[in-house]
Parts: C-alpha cells; sequence; structure tokens
C-alpha cells in the first residue's frame, strides 16, 4: 500500500445466514454484471444520495450498487482492489480491479473468484469469502481469505493469507491457516505485512485474539485469545438512530477488529469493533515465542477511549485514524492522545477500510453494514451506493 503498509477490511458479524457450499459462487452479483471490465451495476437504478457538504474534502473514486465491498487497497500503478467478502451477497468477483466508469475486472483472474461444488477440493485456489487486502513496503499485494461464507464455519483447508505480485499479476506464496491459528468458529479480519522482521499481524473478529505469523517459516500462532483488549464491550452500538441489534434482539458484538502497524514496525494498534478503547502492543513481544500469555498480557497498553471504529490506519506522524461509523465521520487520534475529527459527511455510510498512498491520498471505503437486512430486522435499509472516496492526508 504505499511507502508504508495499509489494508482493506471489513467487519464480521454475528450469524448472518447459512451459506450452502453450491450458492458461494453458482450466480452472480445480484445487477452486478461479471467478467473482464464489465460494468458495476448496468441494471440497478442509482439511488438519491445526499448531496456532499459544501466543505467536504471527500472525492468519489468509484462507487456499485452491488455487492457490498468492505476492503480497498491501491496498487503501485495506481489500480484500485476492492473486497467484496461472501456474507449477504454471493460476488462474482469478490476480489476485483474497480476502473473507470464504475467497471470491474476480476483478480488476479476469474478462477480464483470462483467458488462452486465444481472447485471445493481446491480451497486454497479460490476467494472462498476475502476480506481484507494490504501493500506492503515493497509494493506486494497480501489478500486475508477467513474463508467462512456466511459468517458460518471455515472452510476447511480454505482460510489463507495469499501474496501477490502486482507486476505480473500472479499468486507467488499463499499461507494455509490451521484450526490451531484459525478455529473452526473464526474470522480473520484485518492483516498488516511488518516487512523488516518479516511477519504478519493479524485480528480474529469471531472470537477474539491476534494471530502472528512468520512469513518464512509460515508457522502461525494465536495470541491473546483470553486478553479483554480483544473482546467486545458490553455497549449498544447506534449508527444513524438504528440499535445495532442481530435478528434475535442480541446487541452487534464484534471483538478485535481495527489493526495499524507504527512505520517503524515497533507497535501493533488493535480496537474491538464493539468498543471505545484503543490498544497496542510491541511486536517484539508478539514475536517472542518464550512470553506466556500472562506476560504477553502485560506488554498491552491501554491507550484510552475513542469512538467505535471498524477499520484503522496510522500516517508517518503517529497519527491513529478511525473510522468513526456511529458518527458518519473520520477522526484521528494523536500521538498525544487528542481526539481530532478529520471530516463529517452524510455519505460516509459505516466507514470501513482505510488505505493511504505513498503520495498521501487518504481512501476509504463506505459499507453501509447498519442498512443491511441482518440488522434491519430481515429488511434492507440500504438507500445509496457502496462507495471508494478519497482526499488528501490532513497536516
Amino acid at each position: 500500500m504505499r511507502c508504508f503498509a495499509t489494508s482493506a477490511r471489513a467487519l464480521i458479524g454475528p450469524v448472518l445466514f447459512t451459506a450452502a457450499l453450491g450458492a458461494c459462487n453458482s450466480g452472480g452479483d445480484k445487477g452486478t454484471a461479471s467478467g473482464a471490465n464489465a460494468p458495476a451495476d448496468s441494471t440497478a437504478t442509482p439511488a438519491a444520495s445526499p448531496a456532499a457538504p459544501a466543505n467536504s474534502p471527500l472525492q468519489v473514486v468509484g462507487e456499485l450498487q452491488e455487492p457490498q465491498f468492505v476492503g480497498v487497497a491501491v496498487l503501485p500503478d495506481q489500480r484500485v482492489l476492492i473486497v467484496s467478502p461472501r456474507w449477504d451477497d454471493n460476488p462474482v468477483n469478490p476480489i476485483a480491479i474497480l476502473g473507470p466508469n464504475n467497471t470491474v475486472q476480476p483478480y488476479p483472474d476469474a478462477r480464483w473468484c470462483m467458488w462452486n461444488d465444481s472447485v471445493k477440493n481446491e480451497p486454497a485456489k479460490h476467494w472462498i469469502c476475502p476480506q481484507a487486502a494490504t501493500v506492503d513496503k515493497t509494493g506486494i499485494l497480501w489478500v486475508l481469505d477467513p474463508a467462512a461464507p456466511g459468517l458460518k464455519t471455515v472452510v476447511n483447508g480454505g482460510v489463507k493469507l495469499v501474496k501477490i505480485d502486482p507486476k505480473t499479476n500472479k499468486v507467488v506464496q499463499t499461507i494455509v491457516f490451521d484450526k490451531q491459528a484459525a478455529p473452526e468458529k473464526s474470522y480473520l479480519n484485518d492483516v498488516r505485512i511488518d516487512n523488516e522482521h518479516n511477519y504478519a499481524y493479524i485480528t480474529e473478529s469471531a472470537q477474539g485474539g491476534i494471530v502472528v505469523v512468520d512469513l518464512k517459516t509460515q508457522k502461525a500462532r494465536r495470541l491473546l485469545a483470553n486478553h479483554p483488549s480483544v473482546k467486545p464491550e458490553d455497549i449498544q452500538l447506534v449508527v444513524e438512530g438504528n440499535r445495532m441489534t442481530d435478528p434475535q434482539g442480541k446487541p452487534m458484538r464484534i471483538a478485535s477488529d481495527g489493526i495499524a502497524l507504527s512505520h517503524d514496525n515497533q507497535f501493533l494498534y488493535y480496537h474491538a469493533l464493539t468498543g471505545h478503547t484503543l490498544y497496542r502492543i510491541p511486536t517484539a513481544a508478539l514475536r517472542n515465542p518464550a512470553l506466556s500469555e500472562a506476560q504477553l498480557g502485560q506488554q498491552v497498553e491501554n491507550l484510552g477511549r475513542t469512538p467505535a471504529t471498524d477499520g484503522m490506519e496510522i500516517d508517518q506522524a503517529g497519527n491513529v485514524y478511525i473510522t468513526a461509523f456511529e458518527q458518519n465521520a473520520l477522526v484521528r487520534r494523536t500521538p498525544d492522545g487528542k481526539i481530532e475529527e478529520v471530516v463529517k459527511d452524510p455519505r460516509l455510510q459505516w466507514p470501513d477500510t482505510y488505505f493511504i498512498t505513498p503520495d498521501k491520498q487518504l481512501y476509504v471505503t463506505t459499507s453501509a453494514i447498519h442498512k443491511t437486512p441482518t440488522w434491519n430486522k430481515g429488511v434492507s435499509k440500504k438507500d445509496q451506493p457502496y462507495r471508494v472516496l478519497k482526499m488528501a492526508l490532513p497536516q
């Protein structure tokens, strides 16, 4: 993602629906044409969108009526990549390049985007339910696939971290996670790459935890699984007046979700989605297998209260950017602990994932999770497209 790494990630929720394998890719995106450079939503009627505030710095990069997408990453050649997990929708192109005039192209190719009965014996070679993407400091793309369509159980052999060279658009490495790192009810959510130490750090949002991956040995360890910092807080999230409760009337409870890696690779910042507290931990502690869970927990630092956030990012000055979805806003926490509003805009319908480019452009997606049927008694409240927006990184 730039001269520093950023991610395409999104949120997970409790139970959404039972996704049979045959439904995981046999159909197409709702209202979305498939294939290379297909119009993104040729049949859908554009929804009426709120006017941008006169002083809003946010510009629309692209927008789709369907499918829902959550993640974004900008490749070194400026191609914009989006991530559509198989939650409520069954996207034809779960990883895609968003091109001019809102066209979409499967990435790295159409076969990787397939997931149906014909390829069920090749779970490591297909996007099952991709969630996040990031570009490391060397310009390499990494895609995280928790392989849990419908946010149900994981597909055996399908939970993976995939390394792709954007210059060739070829997969060069696939790390498949076992059930110790990614248990049956897990959902790996977001990832950052530490090129200095050759490690990946991943949040797990269903049960809570940090998965640490040695990229050289491909060994993964699940850490802090019982620590309170990775658990949802006992709060009620409210977005645009909607109390976020599932079909059973239970409040949304999402564990460790947003993640950011300091530019010197010394600290990993993380945040439960259902929560108002930011934490960080030295990455050296995460990489040290000699530390017990208790010793590791003692390394966690509580950085205080913040707005609830989905995705996060950090700039070179140490400002941690937060997607304040309860406020339709982007905010940041300064190194001295101040919370500053970056922009408030009615188009920020559940701001989800950040990406910062080397030329200091701040990208963000809107996933409108609060308007999906799961959180509205089975009725979709969606009234505008899913968007990629961008602005100059504030000083």
